[in-house]
């Protein structure tokens, strides 16, 4: 159908040009509804179909609605701003290229278009304040909003846009399923071929193209998965003014977190057997709890900094022949990692790292007001990550053996909180302390608060740990427990904290719960790198404050690295007391109500080592004795025994767990109780000193 445009007094008459194609768009789910008027429009625009010639004079008739797919083109009114308004323009509908253009006029059209929209995941919506406007909102964000001549012309060129988008957005889709059918041909005819030989099917440049095609669908995959996301949106309501849409991660109801069923079989692996004099001697270990004597620990001169690559480097094609056995989502919990990419340190004392700053954790009670304690909190909280991770470079810690334990404990110079709390914009710059002479250690004890702080590893399936950390003379103690699930991202490795931590400022008879963010290890096959990420919660029932935090991953394009915001509220008011932004490696900005900002600087922030017991005066199952010839090999860069010591732990684990499993013998805990859905520890503060009543 072809239609002419007609000026009439200046202003063009709304006169359309149509053509049918001749192929019918396939599986719609909703058909466009017939017009049963035929009769001609009335809006002076001449509507008319002719004939497969085409001619400019053919016989008119009415609107004749089908799923056809047509190329439509015509003039619209299109507004464009405040200043300008309305304005007509001519546009044109390629069905074959899925895109909307429009034009100056007419005449202008043989020439690059003014406006193009991509109509593959856009929604079109008629407009509710009259019948003749509508928009056309585009995937990428853009909007065009249209008015025809009437509520007829209108239902056209929304019943054509809406056909054009369905069909090419469901293009989208098959595209995707025969990508993916490639993907999976090209990595069979990979593993097809020989092990050995010119052509192998360990060779590394083929290695790095499975492991670079999966990350490629994996990442197309997360677009498509946004794009639905968005037009489902639109169809449900515009979207508010700044929302963005993010990364969904996966959600378990925390009634289910350590509910652990049946136990699966574990994975077999090439090993040797476990020494029968090491299986004894874990098997009759006393597990009742242990008092640790203070003056039997050190301050620490262990120093695992993480800035080398080291064996990394020269395993690539090993980790290409890893990556390329797994599959995108797959759980890592049970996947046998190799030794080098391990971290000299077990899972438990990197917990123990995040009390690094035991000035800010202790200085949360002396907080004058409950507005005050939950901001100190935040503050603690925020600055707790940085020392956590040892250097730049990403590498895992050992997975806790169950049953293995952590204590350490630090001092506080009573000096140095008191300073600390007196609200100074500018963190002091404190060194470590230099160790003191044995006559003023005494002197040395009575002037300091002393931290503790005993971690357990209290499941192997799924691998949960419990940590305390207490201050008896401040009467402040932190609960937490915490089960870590690594999945396979492509070319990341994806790490989320589910559980949950309690503070107690016995004091005030506060309680604060809260959450841990996800953690990624990035570009595994380059320089890895760790960022933190999703949102996580501070709450004080008591009080009725509370904060919200965000992680924000790196997205594709621009954006800052490690960019954290949040924001501490009074929910009987909903008044938004505290204002955090900046980088939680970095600096971090506080703007409170009163529109004062405090600036910490997380490089200039005092670092507290923690003191440990030596070697010789640790229990067998606690961390740094029981991986001591993992850690010692590593250090020497002997990757070899390292991976035979580790696998020693291991298959001693494994044979435990059947031993128990054929005896029916439960496993018992050493300083944590297992009370609903969470761990506690045996002898929490709270037992022992009365808090403060409500008020």
């Amino acid at each position: 159908m072809n239609f002419g445009v007609k000026m009439q007094g200046g202003e063009p008459t709304s006169v359309m040009k149509v053509s049918e194609s001749e192929g019918k768009l396939e599986g719609l789910a909703t058909a466009v509804t017939p017009n049963k008027n035929s009769g001609n429009s009335s809006c002076g625009g001449v509507i008319s179909s002719s004939s497969s010639n085409n001619s400019r004079g053919g016989s008119t008739k009415g609107w004749q609605y089908s799923d056809h797919m047509e190329s439509v083109n015509g003039y619209l009114m299109k507004y464009t701003n405040l200043v300008t308004g309305w304005q007509y323009r001519f546009f044109v509908l390629n069905n074959e290229a899925g895109l909307l253009e429009y034009f100056v006029n007419e005449q202008s059209r043989n020439q690059k278009p003014r406006g193009t929209l991509q109509l593959a995941g856009a929604v079109i919506s008629p407009s509710d304040e009259d019948s003749h406007t509508f928009t056309v909102n585009a995937a990428s964000g853009e909007q065009y909003k249209l008015r025809a001549t009437d509520a007829k012309e209108r239902q056209h060129w929304v019943s054509r846009l809406q056909i054009c988008t369905q069909h090419h957005t469901e293009a989208i889709g098959k595209m995707m399923s025969h990508a993916e059918g490639q993907q999976r041909d090209l990595i069979r005819r990979i593993e097809c071929l020989p092990a050995s030989g010119l052509l192998s099917s360990l060779d590394q440049d083929l290695l790095m193209l499975k492991a670079t095609s999966m990350a490629t669908m994996n990442c197309l995959n997360d677009c498509f998965h946004i794009l639905q996301l968005q037009h489902a949106s639109h169809q449900k309501g515009a979207l508010p003014s700044g929302t963005t849409i993010e990364w969904l991660e996966p959600k378990i109801p925390l009634s289910n977190h350590y509910k652990n069923g049946a136990e699966q079989p574990f994975a077999t692996e090439p090993s040797k057997p476990a020494a029968a004099p090491e299986a004894a001697e874990s098997g009759g270990l006393a597990r009742e709890p242990e008092d640790i004597n203070a003056d039997d620990e050190i301050e620490d001169t262990c120093d695992n900094k993480e800035d080398d690559l080291g064996a990394v480097e020269e395993q690539r094609s090993v980790i290409l022949h890893l990556l390329s056995q797994l599959k995108l989502g797959m759980d890592l919990t049970r996947v046998v990692l190799p030794t080098f990419i391990l971290e000299k340190r077990s899972l438990l004392e990197m917990y123990a790292d995040f009390m690094s700053h035991p000035d800010l954790f202790l200085g949360i009670t002396n907080g004058a007001t409950p507005e005050d304690r939950m901001i100190r909190f935040v503050e603690y909280y925020l600055t707790s990550f940085h020392e956590g991770r040892k250097g730049a470079i990403a590498k895992k810690p050992y997975n806790p053996i169950i049953g293995e334990t952590f204590h350490c404990s630090w001092r506080m110079p009573k000096s140095e909180v008191a300073s600390s709390v007196s609200g100074s914009s500018s963190p002091p710059a404190v060194t470590n302390h230099a160790p003191l002479p044995e006559e003023a250690l005494a002197q040395a004890a009575s002037d300091c608060y002393t931290v503790r702080f005993v971690a357990e590893q209290v499941s192997h399936h799924p691998p949960v740990s419990g940590f305390y950390a207490e201050c008896a003379e401040r009467k402040m103690c932190v609960n937490a427990h915490v089960w870590t699930k690594s999945k396979f991202l492509g070319m990341s490795i994806g790490v989320t904290m589910v559980g949950e931590g309690v503070l107690c400022l016995l004091e005030h008879g506060e309680e604060y719960t809260f959450s841990l963010p996800c953690a990624y290890a990035r570009s595994i096959l380059t320089v890895p790198w760790v960022e933190l990420g999703g949102k996580v919660s501070v709450n004080c029932a008591k009080t009725g404050y509370s904060a919200n935090i965000t992680f924000h991953t790196k997205p594709f394009y621009g954006g800052k690295l490690h960019r954290v915001t949040a924001e501490v509220k009074y929910n009987l008011t909903n008044t938004v007391v505290c204002r955090v932004q900046g980088e939680w490696n970095s600096v971090l900005e506080f703007t409170y109500s009163n529109g004062e900002t405090k600036y910490v600087d997380l490089a200039k922030l005092a670092v507290t080592k923690k003191r440990v017991r030596p070697l010789e005066k640790q229990d067998p199952f606690e961390s740094r004795r029981l991986w001591k010839n993992v850690t010692d090999s590593l250090r020497e860069s002997e990757i070899d025994k390292a991976t035979e010591h580790k696998r020693s732990l291991e298959e001693r684990q494994r044979t435990e767990e059947r031993l128990r499993t054929e005896t029916g013998t439960p496993w018992k805990t050493k300083y944590f109780i297992k009370e609903g859905d969470g761990w506690v520890y045996h002898k929490p503060l709270w037992k022992g000193i009365p808090s403060q009543p409500a008020e």
